[in-house]
């Protein structure tokens, strides 16, 4: 099964990123995430809207 939701150094290690700048795109809300309870989660589709806009693509055109 694949995961649906990541911690946030999880993220970071997929965005090949600091810890901290994940949570500075979070709390700037660059970075979407979800919270369950006490805990932050970044959805998957939270992490490829970010690379897309990173790349200069709108959520029309990605694949």
């Amino acid at each position: 099964m694949t995961k649906l939701l990541f911690t946030p150094a999880e993220a970071a290690e997929i965005l090949a990123i600091g810890r901290t700048t994940v949570y500075e795109l979070l709390a700037t809300g660059a970075l979407e995430s979800v919270r369950i309870g006490r805990s932050r989660r970044i959805p998957r589709a939270a992490l490829n809207a970010y690379v897309r806009r990173l790349r200069g693509l709108d959520e029309d055109q990605a694949a």
